[in-house]
């Protein structure tokens, strides 16, 4: 509690103004626009404009099958599931490579400027 009772608001101020007194003029022009960039950011960093994204959980289901299936039984299904299983992986791969176009893009035009 000793640090605080030999604080004064008062002094403070005297001392900031005694401070910014023995500074030229270029160098306070720097500060308040220091202190405006900096301010600028924060402001727009607080700012709350932009709605966060709706949660939406990625339920997975799974079926439940019965023990006593027979083996004639489980294969017909795995041929069912195969094509949508395919049909996933189609996709998939389509993305990556869209994905790898559009990196090779970039890539290429770093190479044009040598980068």
């Amino acid at each position: 509690m000793q640090f605080f009772s030999r604080f004064s608001p008062v002094r403070a101020y005297k001392d900031l103004r005694l401070f910014l007194a023995g500074r030229q003029p270029y160098e306070l022009g720097f500060l308040v626009l220091a202190m405006g960039v900096t301010g600028f950011f924060v402001y727009a960093f607080m700012r709350n404009d932009i709605p966060p994204e709706p949660y939406s959980p990625n339920i997975i289901y799974f079926n439940n099958y019965r023990a006593d299936r027979t083996d004639a039984q489980i294969k017909a299904q795995q041929e069912i599931d195969k094509v949508e299983q395919d049909k996933r992986i189609a996709a998939q791969k389509a993305r990556e490579e869209k994905l790898r176009g559009q990196f090779k893009q970039v890539d290429d035009a770093m190479s044009k400027w040598g980068l």
